[in-house]
């Protein structure tokens, strides 16, 4: 596919966390931190490493991208929409009553949604199951890529997965832990310690890099980097900031699982608008 310049994606990051606020106003419900703090990554995943095609989502030979934590789903939507997978304006019905954009994805609603979460810790589960699938079915150039929150690996449900995919190399996954250092009741490390992060993946027999998460070029790199490993599954740590763009928003936990109301989303879209004051934009 088409490939950009980094400066070209952030300018796509950009708007998709404007399409976030704007959805999240909208709605009147849903999460803010988490899907602003992913939108570097889903944006590199659109534009630059997924081999996929809006126009035909159900390819044959597409790569498989799942998101563990649903909640954050309002970044792939507008990555989606973003990409071509549906018109702008439907990013307006998120949480509406029969919407085929969801609070949490559901896969059988929207072409291009490839698993339903909601309960957390599902993912790496689920792409352990179809990368066992593409195998039987001799499929074994496309990837598998899921999506997961850090505080959601409390669930012993990802530590299974994490060692049956080593032991029967399922080495078509990599995995994107998102370490934005936040869950729903406060900071990880106070709700329910995880480091040494690293280290416990790689007991787990798994490839670790770890990386900026809300930086384009670093992005791509380890995503590159991971598609030329293959001894092992791949984990990408990813330290992201939560509410990313938005500066009354990042690194405040309280942000988790609410929504902007019209003044708060009138200050966050002049600040994404002028990259912080950088620019002028008639918008403001």
């Amino acid at each position: 596919m088409t490939k950009y310049s980094i400066e070209q994606l952030e300018l796509i990051a950009t708007r998709i966390r404007e399409d976030i606020i704007d959805m999240l106003l909208h709605a009147g419900s849903g999460h803010s931190a988490g899907p602003l703090g992913l939108a570097d990554i889903f944006t590199v995943l659109y534009f630059d490493i997924l081999n996929h095609d809006p126009k035909n989502p159900d390819w044959e030979e597409r790569d498989i991208l799942l998101l563990s934590n649903g909640h954050c789903v309002p970044v792939r939507y507008a990555a989606m929409a973003e990409a071509g997978y549906f018109k702008k304006e439907e990013l307006k019905t998120l949480r509406q009553f029969g919407s085929r954009l969801q609070g949490h994805p559901e896969r059988l609603r929207l072409p291009g949604l490839e698993n339903t979460s909601g309960p957390l810790g599902c993912g790496l589960s689920q792409a352990a199951g179809m990368a066992l699938g593409l195998r039987l079915n001799k499929m074994n150039g496309r990837r598998i890529y899921v999506v997961m929150g850090d505080g959601e690996i409390d669930e012993g449900n990802i530590w299974e997965a994490a060692m049956l995919i080593p032991k029967y190399k399922l080495n078509s996954i990599t995995a994107i832990l998102d370490r934005n250092n936040i869950q729903i009741d406060g900071p990880t490390e106070e709700v329910m310690p995880l480091e040494e992060l690293r280290r416990k993946w790689e007991s787990f027999n798994w490839h670790v890099i770890e990386i900026d998460g809300n930086n384009i070029e670093a992005i791509i790199d380890a995503l590159n980097m991971a598609q030329t490993i293959v001894e092992k599954p791949v984990i990408i740590i990813a330290h992201t900031i939560p509410g990313k763009g938005v500066d009354f928003m990042e690194k405040d936990f309280r942000w988790h699982g609410i929504p902007p109301n019209s003044e708060q989303a009138k200050l966050a879209l002049k600040e994404l608008r002028t990259l912080g004051g950088k620019i002028k934009s008639e918008h403001q």
